[in-house]
């Protein structure tokens, strides 16, 4: 019974390769980890955003790896280990094996994270993915999600909730969209890669470009004073955040942020006019709330 739902919400997914099977059931563990979680009342504290709440929640046409959360106030003894058994209970009952990783913090911060592991192979098999698929797969590849909270938010958002229909019916609560976009924009800004840029960040942009979403530069402002990158003394406009954009793209490998993005992809074409150009144009369509 379990695995027949699986596999009725596999076929809503034209997968044809074997990356295309490991994106679509990342997604659908996601989906059941989101459901534990609302079981277990976890949305009465936190927030569901960042990328895979877009892909999720209102439509992004990428795959995403992570699911991140913040707590709607801040809290020093919150814990997100606290619900984890929620977590795997729920995957559990739907035929997925998984294993926890509580990652121990090394540094003291407000982002607690842990892993989901769910091993590849053993996956495939029990949800009848075609057997050329999962004869290709290893029997100790693993397909891993990472859960992160911040559990001291910065200020100046809003909240909506969203009702998600798969595996049941159940709601979450986000961040509203010009919000999430003042967190993308924040991630495209000041996010710190050692090796290579993070290509999603980018294509993100464009989505919310696209889809004519406005910025709320007040939350964007609180994000950008956590982390020392604006001084509170100065008020943000949508002036100065075009300015800091424009540094930012000058300093960007626009062929890597290609290739680190393609895995993510059904159409690779969707990056073919990747340039700093192409960038510095479309930042000029930014809007603020």
């Amino acid at each position: 019974m379990a695995n027949d739902i699986i596999s009725a919400l596999l076929s809503k997914y034209d997968c044809q390769t074997h990356s295309d099977y490991e994106n679509a059931i990342k997604e659908i563990i996601q989906e059941i980890i989101l459901l534990g979680l609302w079981r277990s009342k976890f949305f009465e504290k936190a927030v569901f955003y960042g990328e895979t709440a877009l892909r999720i929640l209102y439509g992004l046409d990428r795959f995403s790896e992570d699911l991140d959360f913040s707590l709607l106030k801040p809290s020093k003894n919150f814990q997100l280990s606290s619900y984890l058994n929620a977590i795997k209970s729920e995957l559990n009952s739907f035929g997925i094996e998984v294993l926890i990783d509580e990652k121990t913090k090394e540094t003291e911060n407000s982002i607690q994270s842990d892993f989901i592991k769910a091993w590849a192979k053993q996956t495939f098999l029990k949800i009848n993915v075609p057997s050329s698929i999962h004869q290709i797969t290893h029997k100790k590849e693993n397909m891993k999600i990472k859960i992160e909270i911040d559990t001291n938010p910065p200020g100046k958002f809003n909240v909506e909730t969203k009702i998600l229909f798969q595996p049941i019916a159940f709601s979450v609560n986000t961040y509203q969209l010009p919000d999430l976009f003042a967190g993308k924009l924040h991630a495209v800004l000041c996010r710190q890669w050692k090796k290579r840029i993070k290509g999603r960040d980018w294509y993100d942009l464009i989505w919310y470009i696209r889809q004519n979403i406005p910025v709320r530069l007040a939350h964007l402002q609180k994000r950008l004073e956590q982390t020392e990158h604006w001084k509170k003394t100065k008020k943000i406009t949508i002036e100065d955040l075009k300015r800091l954009l424009k540094n930012k793209i000058n300093e960007v490998d626009f062929e890597s942020a290609k290739k680190e993005v393609l895995p993510f992809l059904k159409d690779p074409s969707n990056v073919a006019l990747w340039s700093k150009d192409f960038f510095q144009e479309i930042i000029l369509k930014i809007k603020s709330s």
